[in-house]
């Protein structure tokens, strides 16, 4: 299988990686080209972009002025190691051996507004551009338009080099606009999960993210490869429940809150 994640707005550079493995991210003179763009932008430009306050938009222009797409462990950190989130809470990635970072380098890809689509493992440099802003670039009025078929297809080549039976999506809405779905190489399965509270199931957003992260834990772990493992999902209390289920969307309810 492979699987698709979103990335975070909170980043971790101050914790030691925990691995030395890392790779370059595959679609750098896109990236390079974005930054570029990026780099003419005043922290006001980013404020009013990004709706951020005047603190972040000040961090993140200065961020931008010093990006440069030379990346190594000095300067930049493996993706996956970096986004420090909900989704990455659940994840635990800095618990992950030798083999099972070989096995998410393979399986798993991270969408990103700046990057396109990282391997866990992808050295990045510190960013913050969402991939729902509408930021007006050479291919376009936002990062739609500039990926255009680009994630689609990168997605599809990594379809094809596992075998992959199915696209896991993982992602957020925002973030999963980027893939075409009706190009896609392999049939989708969207995972969804809800918490009882008020007498029925519902989708609460941060145990939601949580709980991506660690369904994509639990694949990694048991290197799953069919729907019917991946439907034993039972961390933190979930379970399949078949009744809120359709065939591409399986649902996993609890009850109790971890």
């Amino acid at each position: 299988m492979l699987y698709v994640i979103s990335p975070a707005k909170n980043l971790d550079y101050e914790t030691k990686p925990a691995t030395q493995k890392y790779t370059q991210p595959e679609l750098m003179s896109d990236a390079t080209e974005l930054a570029n763009v990026c780099k003419d932008l005043t922290p006001q430009d980013l404020s009013s972009l990004m709706h951020i306050s005047d603190k972040l938009a000040g961090l993140n222009a200065a961020r931008f002025t010093e990006w440069q797409p030379d990346f190594t462990p000095e300067n930049a950190k493996q993706a996956v190691l970096a986004f420090n989130g909900d989704v990455y809470t659940g994840l635990e990635a800095e618990s992950f051996n030798d083999d099972e970072f070989d096995y998410a380098q393979k399986h798993l890809r991270i969408l990103s507004g700046l990057y396109g689509v990282l391997k866990p493992l992808d050295l990045m440099q510190p960013y913050r551009l969402e991939m729902g802003t509408k930021l007006s670039n050479p291919r376009g009025d936002n990062l739609y338009h500039f990926w255009g078929d680009i994630v689609t297809n990168k997605i599809n080549e990594q379809i094809d080099a596992v075998n992959a039976p199915y696209l896991i999506n993982l992602a957020s809405t925002e973030y999963f606009k980027s893939v075409k779905k009706k190009q896609l190489k392999a049939p989708l399965i969207t995972p969804t999960f809800k918490d009882w509270k008020n007498g029925q199931y519902k989708m609460i957003s941060f145990f939601a993210k949580k709980a991506r992260g660690m369904m994509v834990q639990y694949l990694i772990k048991n290197q799953v490869e069919t729907l019917e493992d991946l439907l034993k999902f039972d961390m933190a209390g979930y379970v399949y429940n078949s009744e809120l289920s359709k065939p591409d969307a399986p649902c996993f309810t609890r009850k109790e809150q971890d």
